[in-house]
């Protein structure tokens, strides 16, 4: 269960937040206040002591009031989690505490090198080594959770001399770093969602995350993904209690399709879940690709299960505005790197690639 003052403050603010009409430097404060960023990881770190599938459930609370807030939440916590995942221990320390309090943003800007390792694109920061560290030129196209009060962004590095790609943690402050203004999104306005330009940014070798890609990205890419699930689990589950509560309308016809997608819902959360756990994922990403289609289904499904059992009054002002917000939340849930475009060519690839 979610703090009732969270709980009460994202119901009161969904909307806002959606739309653009909230201070988006709030978002992290509220989260942090009600310490949701400790869920899933060890205590000793300043976790709560419990592990990554609890925090893929207070996730997807989080998303059942407000997809902007959760799409905030997971920009923090995967941001968090390479941390956890990192051999730089320096690192950790110095930026856990407030990553932890929101103090300080963490943005995950590694959904490019996410479809670089499945070959869908290259990387788009390149470094020129030096004495102690890097000079970084390229752009992140679109990365969220970039705070303007302060942040630090994770990207994954081409070497310019050529060798295996490397994940730098680059302060928002480096001279050279520039913010783009946010950008105008159909919903989830209130996410510090924007591009950064990197024009031969400075970043010394205290900022490495890991200095082998193709080792690290595999590593953290179960929990990256796996969070990323909890905002399509939130608003499908959301979703589906509007539609029962709809039900004394007459519309006793849905009861049996709300049975089966709950039934589906349910049914996927628990693979993932499982495979979070046991560790399969790691060997066998396809089957979380086929998760993480299978959960983004639920949630469009259920969205249009909701507009079924609204009725007319979804597509009024006065009664649908919660309908309309989790109808621009659901066209996002398929498009968030990666998309099910993407995951969908990748196990065609890996399915071809294996009849050979």
């Amino acid at each position: 269960m979610l703090n009732p003052a969270l709980s009460q403050w994202l119901d009161s603010h969904a909307q806002a937040l959606d739309l653009g009409d909230s201070d988006p430097q709030q978002v992290l404060a509220q989260l942090a206040a009600a310490d949701v960023l400790r869920v899933g990881f060890d205590a000793h770190l300043g976790g709560s002591g419990d592990n990554v599938t609890d925090a893929v459930e207070v996730l997807a609370e989080v998303a059942s009031y407000s997809l902007a807030a959760a799409f905030v939440f997971w920009g923090q916590r995967a941001f968090i989690e390479y941390l956890l995942q990192s051999p730089n221990a320096d690192l950790r320390e110095r930026l856990l505490p407030s990553l932890l309090s929101g103090e300080l943003a963490g943005a995950t800007g590694l959904s490019n090198a996410m479809k670089f390792l499945s070959g869908i694109e290259s990387l788009q920061v390149r470094a020129r080594a030096e004495a102690n560290g890097w000079s970084l030129s390229g752009r992140l196209h679109w990365v969220t959770n970039l705070r303007k009060s302060g942040f630090v962004v994770a990207a994954a590095i081409e070497r310019g001399e050529g060798g295996s790609p490397f994940v730098l943690a680059i302060p928002g402050d480096a001279n050279g770093v520039h913010r783009s203004a946010d950008l105008q999104l159909m919903g989830l306005q209130s996410s510090n969602t924007a591009a950064i330009d990197f024009a031969q940014v400075q970043v010394d070798r205290q900022w490495l995350l890991h200095d082998d890609a193709r080792t690290f990205l595999p590593a953290v890419r179960p929990a990256f993904l796996g969070l990323q699930c909890g905002m399509a689990i939130g608003l499908a589950r959301r979703a589906l209690a509007e539609v029962e509560s709809h039900l004394q309308d007459g519309r006793s016809i849905l009861l049996e399709p709300l049975r089966e997608q709950r039934q589906q819902l349910v049914q996927a959360v628990d693979t993932l879940k499982q495979g979070l756990l046991d560790g399969r994922f790691l060997a066998k990403p396809a089957a979380l690709f086929q998760v993480r289609i299978a959960l983004a289904e639920s949630a469009a499904n259920a969205v249009q299960l909701e507009l079924q059992a609204s009725g007319g009054k979804a597509y009024l002002n006065e009664h649908g505005s919660g309908f309309a917000r989790r109808w621009r939340e659901s066209a996002f849930v398929p498009i968030v790197t990666p998309s099910l475009v993407q995951l969908r060519a990748e196990l065609q690839r890996q399915k071809q690639e294996a009849a050979v």
